[in-house]
C-alpha cells in the first residue's frame, strides 16, 4: 500500500515537474510567436488604414488565412534578439529594434522584388527614406514596438502559450505549420502565376489555368492593393 501511494505521490510530481513544450525560446514557441504575430499584424495595419484612411483595405500576405509572415517573423526576430536582454535599459532596447527592424523591412522589400518581381512598399521619393526599401519614420515604430513587446508582450505571450498541454501544444503546433506551409506554397504559386501573365507566359498546364481563372490579376488586386510589379 505504502508503495502504491509513493509512486502516485512520484507521478504526481513528475507530472508537475514536466517542463511545457514551449519552455523558453524553443522551436514551438518560436512559431506560435509567429503564428499569433502573423494574424495580429493583419488585424492592427487593417485598423489602422482604417483609421488613418477612412477605409479597408487586405494587409494579408497569404491567400488562404489572414495571416503575413512578415509580421511574424518581425515579431520573431524580436524576440529572437531582444527578449533576453530584460537587463537592458529601454533606450539600448530601442536602438537595437531601431536598427533590426529597419534591416529585417529592407530584407523583406528586396526579397519579394527578387522572387516575384514585384514590392508593396517603396519610398523612391520619400525625404525620410533610407536606401529605399524602409523609411526613418517606420525604423523609429520599429523601436518603440521591441519596446513595448519585450517588456509587455512578449512575457504575457509567453505566459499563456506556456499554459498550453503538452500534447495539445505539440499536435497542433505540427497541424498549424502544415497549413502555412501549404498556404505559402499555393500563393507563392498564385503571384508567380501572375508575373508569367505579365511576362506573356501562357499556361501550360491545368494548374496554371485554375490560377488564371480563381486568381487572375484583379482577384490579387483585392488581397494584395499595394503589390506593384518592378520592370
Amino acid at each position: 500500500m505504502t508503495k502504491n501511494i509513493n509512486n502516485k505521490i512520484n507521478e504526481i510530481n513528475n507530472l508537475n515537474n514536466e517542463k511545457s513544450f514551449a519552455n523558453g525560446l524553443n522551436f514551438y514557441k518560436l512559431f506560435w510567436i509567429f503564428y499569433i504575430g502573423c494574424f495580429a499584424g493583419v488585424v492592427v495595419e487593417t485598423l489602422w488604414c482604417i483609421i488613418t484612411n477612412g477605409y479597408f483595405e487586405s494587409r494579408r500576405a497569404l491567400i488562404l488565412e489572414l495571416l503575413n509572415p512578415v509580421y511574424g517573423l518581425g515579431a520573431v526576430l524580436i524576440s529572437i534578439c531582444f527578449v533576453k536582454m530584460t537587463g537592458w535599459k529601454n533606450i539600448f532596447i530601442y536602438i537595437g529594434s531601431f536598427i533590426v527592424g529597419g534591416a529585417f523591412e529592407w530584407f523583406c522589400s528586396f526579397f519579394q522584388e527578387m522572387i516575384f518581381g514585384t514590392v508593396s512598399w517603396y519610398y523612391q521619393e520619400d525625404s525620410l527614406g533610407i536606401l529605399e526599401r524602409t523609411s526613418l519614420v517606420y525604423c523609429v515604430f520599429w523601436g518603440f514596438l521591441g519596446i513595448i513587446w519585450v517588456r509587455g508582450i512578449y512575457p504575457f505571450l509567453s505566459k499563456y502559450i506556456e499554459k498550453i498541454p503538452n500534447k495539445i501544444g505539440k499536435t497542433l503546433t505540427w497541424i498549424l505549420i502544415v497549413i502555412v506551409l501549404f498556404d505559402i506554397i499555393f500563393t507563392s504559386k498564385a503571384v508567380l502565376r501572375q508575373t508569367d501573365r505579365r511576362h506573356g507566359i501562357e499556361a501550360k498546364n491545368e494548374i496554371d489555368k485554375f490560377y488564371d481563372e480563381k486568381f487572375n490579376d484583379d482577384v490579387l488586386k483585392k488581397i494584395y492593393p499595394n503589390m506593384t510589379p518592378v520592370d
